[in-house]
């Protein structure tokens, strides 16, 4: 018996191989649970596991399809795997589900394909010449590798010629199983989160939530017990969800610490709060507990976004490596500030910080003055957050008061607010700080973002306090340093008198 697949891990060529090849094997209390979630189970079960590994989800799968009062009678299982390694192991786990359906009298019978799964499927579906037609499932189970895929790569090309533009393996690997489900066939799947947000994964959001019906989402609250022995940053979802047209009125979102026999809580949601009808991005929310779904009913109410407000943010200029030969380790003729999020310090920057491995100055000359900003009162986010912050909505104050100079260079890794391209205005730059770096938001931002990326596009899609609560936030705040609960309870105040004045719906 497989009890816990991650163990196999070892026996590959080493992490560098994982890493290569996007792998990422499932412990079986993981299977077991993706494979709870079905729901009613046809009688003849024709099974694609794309992306197999050593076979853990098929073998939970036929654990459920065999217990008692499942109605199944057959199961014809398919898997894909590329990796020569584990082709053996699973054999062996195939073996294992042939002699358990066996003493359950439940005919199985299966097909192994040592093949590239999105080359071979996207030439059955485009009608390459050289394929048969595409097969049909009527279930589907997956982990499929996580990877992103460039451009012009070739598995970019070839889901390209199925209508489908992705930039990661996983998204792949799911856009073509929908495609190959019968109406009514079901798929469950564990991937990262970062499908939920995001402008590069639009496409596919578009591509899915056309074709399949959203029943059930669960998410784990660590980030890494999923996968505890893989390097794993970002969080995983499990998701399941039926071939059809028309979205569930309700989804039922579901969370665990992702400990085997860890309790489940679970709730349902109409679907209209999980994907808001008006979002042309699509953006996928998975209100996972109360405080989550609390801040999306009171956000979703606030009447602003950045453009009434007449800002926009935008992710800073200067690529480091591109103008490598401009950057200097501190301070000195010709050269201006370069901030990272290193210099971010209690709310505000820091600069310079001698210390630190990242250079603190550019050039300020013809080549790189189009990458620079002119000096202003600015707020700053950082775009990525460590698995150990506390916070993912992490602002800061850039004050031209502490940083003398005329024009700033702002790093890759941040994102900057402001009007025209200009500073902003004291009052208002408060107060955003005030309800960026407030729990409400971050719990918020939680409900769609379940990676270590704050993207502009998920600052811009973020609904805001009018510019009078904005700028009264900003100032009650007596220093950029409060605490947590002294921000929070700013917020709190303003939100809920803006909330008292405002006509009723």
């Amino acid at each position: 018996m497989i009890s816990d697949l991650t163990t196999l891990a070892p026996t590959l060529d080493g992490r560098e191989r994982q890493e290569a090849l996007g792998q990422f094997l499932t412990p079986s209390p993981v299977g077991d649970f993706m494979a709870s979630l079905f729901s009613t189970l046809p009688r003849d079960v024709r099974l694609i596991d794309a992306g197999a590994g050593a076979g853990a989800l098929t073998v939970a799968f036929v654990r459920r399809a065999c217990a008692k009062g499942s109605g199944v009678k057959s199961i014809h299982a398919t898997a894909y795997e590329l990796d020569t390694k584990i082709l053996p192991a699973l054999q062996a786990t195939l073996a294992e589900c042939e002699s358990l359906c066996r003493t359950r009298g439940v005919s199985f019978t299966t097909e192994v394909h040592h093949a590239d799964f999105i080359q071979t499927m996207a030439g059955k579906l485009s009608g390459d010449l050289f394929s048969t037609s595409a097969p049909l499932f009527n279930v589907a189970i997956a982990n499929p590798p996580y990877k992103k895929i460039n451009t012009a790569s070739p598995e970019r090309l070839a889901l390209r010629s199925v209508g489908l533009e992705t930039s990661n393996l996983y998204t792949g690997f799911v856009g073509l199983l929908a495609r190959l489900l019968d109406d009514g066939g079901q798929l469950v799947a564990i991937t990262p989160r970062s499908f939920c947000n995001g402008p590069y994964f639009r496409p596919f959001r578009e591509d899915f939530l056309n074709q399949m019906e959203l029943q059930r989402l669960h998410v784990f609250e660590s980030r890494d017990a999923a996968f505890r022995d893989d390097a794993v940053l970002q969080e995983n979802v499990i998701f399941q969800a039926i071939k059809g047209k028309a979205q569930p009125p309700i989804v039922t979102v579901s969370s665990s610490s992702g400990e085997a026999g860890a309790s489940i809580t679970a709730k349902g949601f109409p679907f209209a709060e999980i994907v808001y009808p008006n979002d042309a991005e699509r953006f996928i929310h998975i209100p996972a507990d109360t405080g989550h779904a609390s801040a999306t009913a009171l956000l979703s109410d606030l009447p602003a976004s950045l453009a009434s407000l007449g800002l926009t943010v935008s992710t800073g200029r200067v690529v480091d490596f591109r103008l490598k030969n401009a950057l200097r380790p501190a301070p000195g003729p010709g050269t201006v500030p370069l901030l990272y999020p290193c210099h971010f310090n209690g709310g505000t920057v820091h600069w310079p910080k001698l210390e630190a491995r990242k250079p603190n100055a550019i050039l300020d000359n013809a080549e790189t003055r189009p990458w620079l900003v002119p000096s202003g009162l600015y707020l700053l986010t950082k775009r990525f957050t460590s698995k150990e912050e506390r916070r993912r909505l992490v602002a800061c104050l850039f004050d031209p008061a502490d940083v003398k100079a005329e024009w700033i260079g702002f790093e890759n890794h941040l994102n900057y607010f402001h009007a025209n391209g200009k500073g902003l205005e004291r009052k208002l730059a408060l107060g955003l700080f005030v309800y960026l770096n407030s729990t409400l938001v971050d719990q918020y931002f939680r409900c769609f973002s379940g990676h270590t990326q704050v993207n502009a596009t998920d600052l811009r899609k973020l609904a805001y306090p009018d510019r009078a609560t904005l700028e009264a936030m900003g100032t009650a705040l007596k220093r950029s340093d409060s605490s947590q609960d002294e921000l929070d309870h700013l917020v709190e105040h303003h939100l809920h008198g803006f909330q008292q004045t405002r006509p009723q719906k």
